[in-house]
């Protein structure tokens, strides 16, 4: 760990800006305290969801640190509205539920990530720092859960394909290589090091085929990969 540069961007340089929501006063300040002297910029916090959204609409995080339990409104109706208004709000769930359920509920909702609070604060800071450039963060065990659920959306019969899609989008040869092994579970430091190219050309192309697909997020990234037969190429 290295401290002082844990809460910057890749480029070590501009803080990572944070917020924290969650209902417990105590924890929601130890948190935020936490992460604020691991070099985070915390520009909010809030203590229900309604507050949750209105303080994020004003302060624009990279990353939302969101409880799924909490008055006025529920997490992953947070999460939903959000990321929905923002597709590039990263959200890391932290929940003391890890019942699969909550978990699927909350990657659908439009989370990047899933922690449990019993994860260490070494933990914490490192999925925050992880989930601010997209990297898909979850507590041992619920990765998998989570592929598997990618697996069976994709698997679902959806609208017909053919004659009335509209288009057919160009992907280029790398961008075809990089969703490949985001379908296949790689993070983007993973998918880095595969390609031996840097952690930050691994997020321009995510991004490029994102605008070119018309898709939101990672989770539709995955999807539309798997359906494609991507993760098995």
């Amino acid at each position: 760990m290295t401290g002082a540069t844990e809460g910057t961007d890749v480029r070590g340089q501009v803080p990572i800006k944070v917020m924290v929501v969650d209902d417990h006063p105590m924890w929601r300040d130890a948190v935020a305290r936490d992460l604020a002297e691991a070099g985070f910029d915390v520009v909010a916090t809030a203590g229900d969801g309604e507050q949750a959204v209105r303080r994020a609409q004003a302060a624009v995080p990279d990353v939302l640190v969101l409880d799924l339990n909490l008055p006025a409104k529920p997490g992953v109706q947070v999460c939903k509205e959000l990321v929905g208004a923002n597709p590039a709000l990263r959200v890391l769930v932290l929940s003391a539920s890890g019942e699969h359920a909550d978990v699927l509920e909350a990657v659908k909702s439009g989370a990047t990530g899933y922690l449990l609070k019993s994860a260490s604060t070494e933990e914490l800071i490192d999925a925050v720092r992880r989930t601010a450039v997209g990297d898909p963060v979850f507590t041992p065990g619920l990765a998998g859960l989570v592929l598997g659920e990618y697996r069976r959306l994709a698997s679902d019969p959806g609208p017909a394909a053919g004659a009335d899609e509209p288009r057919a989008p160009q992907l280029t040869d790398r961008e075809t290589e990089v969703l490949r092994l985001v379908a296949k579970g790689l993070s983007y430091k993973q998918i880095a090091e595969r390609l031996v190219i840097s952690h930050r050309t691994v997020q321009n192309h995510v991004q490029n085929t994102l605008g070119k697909l018309q898709l939101h997020n990672r989770v539709e990234l995955v999807r539309y990969a798997i359906e494609r037969g991507l993760d098995e190429a």
